[in-house]
């Protein structure tokens, strides 16, 4: 197939948009609401949940079996544990992430009396006062507080403050666009892929071509606390693709450039025939594409089956490095996962047996199990010089 013109200024400022609006977890109606006016623009008929997940539809040429796409609005953050006596705050994470990537942070603490900002800070923070002490003092939740922004000096100024108690925080983003390509910010994890899904819906409309089975656009409101899409799946969704952040840590085969396909997390193998298919349009379309691993990881795909839902299910993911610190990205990989994801929405349906929730055997899929052909000799081949594509890419 012809791959679609991707709207790159779209992308870029849909991302920038959903950046500056603050999402942790358990704080999700303004991003929510931003996200179903986007749609509407785009032209998309949607549906809201009563916790505030949201769900699309492109109609198709048929209605089964459905595919879907899922990435999550919500983000990671803090919640406030305890009102200190230093007039500080005591503070426990929402999602998991380290107090070690806290520290410094900017942040806006949500009470029923109005927002205060902040700054996260370890207990001895003054090299003046403590000298060597504070790069001695240990790391963690227990060691860190945040220091508001207001009248503050002891428990009861807090208390006056209106501060509780369970308030959320928000941890600003601090974006930076660069020149070169690439994206410095918090939460890119995962406003990267709500932006990715969105400039895909807009190049499936813009090109007015009927995907041939109705596609499904899902953003969910808690996947950094484990529930993800757990309650938002319909009947007729068959094949399911989470689009997500995928580490390019030391250890790790993704990228920076280029889709990443998971072939497995922490909760086991992705499915074999629908990743198959994704890495096979990879490779038809010249979408620059890597395989990897993830031991310590979990998406939205992982929710939906412990749910119960019996779908495909698939993730392909943005290279980020520093994942739930102060992550970084480059557009490259999320062009490709914007026509990634607009490849495998117009392409035909394979597996025709899936638009039954229950059928015979017949139409079943089948797994290679045929030996493999092996020519060996005792002479060793020299390989050829291969021009360094990762450089020719980004330099593009």
């Amino acid at each position: 197939m012809t791959l679609l013109s991707v709207d790159m200024d779209y992308l870029a400022k849909t991302l920038r948009d959903l950046l500056k609006i603050p999402s942790p977890t358990g704080y999700t109606d303004a991003i929510a609401r931003h996200v179903c006016e986007e749609l509407g623009r785009l032209g998309l008929d949607y549906e809201l949940t009563r916790r505030g997940a949201v769900r699309a539809m492109l109609p198709g040429k048929s209605r089964r079996p459905a595919r879907a796409f899922v990435s999550h609005v919500d983000t990671l953050g803090a919640q406030v544990k305890y009102l200190k006596d230093n007039g500080r705050l005591e503070l426990v994470p929402i999602g998991h992430w380290s107090a070690r990537f806290a520290e410094g942070a900017r942040a806006t603490i949500f009470t029923e009396k109005g927002a205060y900002r902040g700054t996260i800070l370890p207990p001895k923070a003054s090299g003046h006062t403590f000298n060597e002490e504070v790069d001695t003092a240990p790391i963690g939740w227990r060691h860190a507080e945040l220091r508001i922004d207001a009248l503050a000096r002891n428990r009861a100024d807090v208390e006056h403050l209106g501060i509780e108690v369970g308030d959320i925080v928000a941890i600003d983003p601090q974006p930076e666009f660069l020149d070169n390509g690439f994206i410095v910010s918090r939460h890119l994890d995962n406003k990267a892929g709500v932006a990715i899904m969105l400039a895909a819906a807009k190049a499936l409309i813009d090109a007015d071509e009927k995907p041939p089975v109705d596609i499904f656009w899902i953003f969910t409101i808690a996947e950094e606390v484990g529930h993800g899409a757990s309650s938002i799946l319909t009947p007729d969704i068959a094949s399911l693709i989470a689009i997500d952040n995928g580490t390019t840590a030391p250890g790790q085969n993704s990228d920076e450039f280029g889709a990443t396909i998971s072939m497995a997390d922490q909760s086991g193998p992705f499915d074999f025939h629908l990743t198959r298919k994704l890495v096979q349009l990879c490779k038809d379309n010249d979408i620059r594409y890597q395989k990897d691993v993830f031991r310590y990881y979990r998406s939205d795909a992982a929710s939906a089956i412990e749910a119960g839902a019996d779908v495909r299910t698939a993730l392909m993911t943005f290279g980020v490095d520093a994942s739930h610190g102060y992550e970084r990205i480059h557009f490259h990989a999320l062009r490709s996962l914007v026509e990634l994801t607009t490849c495998f929405a117009m392409s035909s349906v394979a597996i025709r047996r899936d638009a039954k929730e229950h059928a015979g055997l017949k139409g079943f899929t089948r797994q290679p199990m045929a030996k493999a052909e092996q020519h060996l000799t005792a002479e060793v081949e020299e390989p050829e010089d291969v021009e360094n594509e990762y450089e020719n890419e980004a330099q593009t």
